[in-house]
């Protein structure tokens, strides 16, 4: 599984794919406080993006993605 929950902080490892986006959504509804840790992250499907930036969590750790690094991450800190 490519997200995977420990205790207030959601990782998201490898590539995340469509299928994980629902799983991401449940937990950002019953706990939205939840930080997510991006560190072993190298892609994420559009639905996951589309998903955090719904919700806007914390985003802790550093993806090598350039398009993670550069864009979305950033994204998500510019607009709280």
């Amino acid at each position: 599984m490519t997200v995977e929950v420990a205790g207030n902080v959601i990782h998201l490892r490898g590539a995340c794919a469509a299928e994980d986006a629902e799983t991401l959504l449940s937990r950002l509804q019953t706990a939205p406080e939840s930080e997510i840790d991006v560190t072993a992250c190298r892609h994420l499907h559009g639905a996951i993006v589309q998903v955090l930036l719904a919700f806007r969590p914390n985003v802790r750790g550093m993806t090598e993605d350039i398009f993670l690094r550069d864009w979305v991450i950033p994204n998500l800190a510019a607009h709280r």
